[in-house]
Parts: structure tokens; C-alpha cells; sequence
């Protein structure tokens, strides 16, 4: 039992547990955004093309009991714009991470460049100059 105690500790101290539980806190306040987007927003809109009708109050009754299907409904609208909205963030993040690298690429690229060889014609030439300027130079002496 000692050693499951102690497993269970290593686990907690990872960093990747302190980074889920950061994620799901801001998942959590994500979720109130998105449900006030839901709820005073979108479903208004929605009820107003579909004659008024607010579509989580929308429910039936079977026998004794009421099925409320309009709160299923209104569940499933707000799961769909949660994940277009996440799917619209990580698209954004990735776009961002692709032109970040290729970025880092093309410098790294440039850094990498060697420093351009001379045309062997110009070397030869600038030899050829110097020969004649040490040899103006032997001969004045």
C-alpha cells in the first residue's frame, strides 16, 4: 500500500498534472463564455427564425413523466460551438506554429549560408595585381 501512495505522489508532483488541472480550470470559464454565448445569444437568434420557439424548453410528456428533449437538443448546439470554436483556436495555433518555424527555417537558413566564392577570373586578376605592384616596388628600391 506504501508504494501505491508513493506512485500516486510522483504522479501528482509531474508537471503534466499541474498543466491539466490549469486546462480544465480554464476549460471550466471557457464554458461559462461559451454558454452565455449559447444561451443569450445564439438560442434568441435560433428561436426567432423558428417562430419563437426556445428550443430548451421543448419537451414531451409520456405518461406520468416529462421528456425534455429541447435541453438534449440545447446540449448539442452548445457542444458543436464549443468544438468549432476549439477547432477554429487550435487551427489558429497551428498556422501560427507552422509560420513560426518556417520562420526560424529561413533564418537559420540565412545564418547557415556560406560566404559566396569569388569568380576565379577576380582572384586570378586581383593575384596578377599584386605581382605587379611587388614587382613596382622591387624595381624603385
Amino acid at each position: 500500500m506504501k508504494g501505491f501512495f508513493q506512485e500516486f505522489k510522483e504522479f501528482i508532483s509531474r508537471g503534466n498534472v499541474v498543466d491539466m488541472a490549469v486546462g480544465i480550470i480554464v476549460g471550466s470559464a471557457f464554458t461559462a463564455i461559451v454558454t452565455s454565448l449559447v444561451n443569450d445569444i445564439i438560442t434568441p437568434i435560433v428561436g426567432m427564425f423558428c417562430a419563437g420557439v426556445d428550443l430548451a424548453q421543448l419537451s414531451i410528456q409520456v405518461g406520468t413523466v416529462q421528456v425534455k428533449y429541447g435541453a438534449f437538443l440545447q446540449a448539442i448546439v452548445n457542444f458543436l460551438i464549443i468544438a468549432f470554436v476549439v477547432f477554429m483556436m487550435i487551427k489558429a495555433m497551428n498556422a501560427a506554429s507552422k509560420r513560426a518555424a518556417a520562420l526560424v527555417k529561413k533564418e537559420a537558413e540565412q545564418e547557415e549560408k556560406p560566404e559566396p566564392k569569388p569568380d576565379p577570373q577576380i582572384v586570378l586578376l586581383e593575384e596578377i595585381r599584386d605581382l605587379l605592384k611587388e614587382e613596382r616596388e622591387v624595381h624603385k628600391s
